[in-house]
């Protein structure tokens, strides 16, 4: 992996400082969620999508290096991953995720070798 999954492509047209809460998030093959919470720290930006009815009342979390595309107009943002990649990552763990290094090294070799 030699991009960094824990930050934003250069090329996605994300904008330090811009709420992504509530945005739609759209993986390859359709609609996953809306954000929930994001994070816009260096070397561990992410967002936490909440996936509704998709995957029942389940919560997941994308490293920002999946982000191919933030569309502030439409609020909407663009995943390079498909939607079953995404169903199959390890588990959202809402205690980890804040400064667990291992979860995010597991979290990141999961979507640094998952791509579409």
């Amino acid at each position: 992996m030699s991009e960094n999954i824990w930050g934003y492509p250069q090329t996605a047209g994300h904008i330090a400082g811009v709420d992504l809460v509530g945005y739609k998030v759209e993986a390859l093959d359709g609609s996953i969620g809306k954000v929930d919470k994001h994070s816009d720290d260096i070397g561990s930006a992410y967002l936490v999508v909440d996936t509704g009815i998709w995957i029942f009342g389940k919560q997941v979390l994308l490293p920002a290096g999946t982000v191919s595309r933030i569309d502030t107009d439409g609020e909407t943002i663009h995943v390079d991953r498909t939607k079953a990649q995404i169903k199959d990552a390890p588990e959202f763990d809402k205690e980890k995720h804040l400064g667990d290094l291992g979860y995010h090294q597991q979290l990141g070799g999961y979507y640094g070798s998952h791509r579409a």
